[in-house]
């Protein structure tokens, strides 16, 4: 998977933050949000 995919705006988490809990559990592969076009957090699974 290219990292690039792991990469969403906060507006995304605020709307599917169900789907993403689903994803990032089930492939355990951070994602990065960005607010204004920089990156501000990184959001991962508890094993990892």
């Amino acid at each position: 998977m290219k990292f690039s995919s792991q990469i969403k705006p906060i507006s995304y988490l605020k709307s599917h933050a169900a789907q993403i809990v689903s994803e990032i559990s089930e492939s355990s592969q951070p994602l990065l949000i960005t607010q204004n076009g920089e990156a501000k957090l990184v959001v991962m699974d508890v094993h990892s």
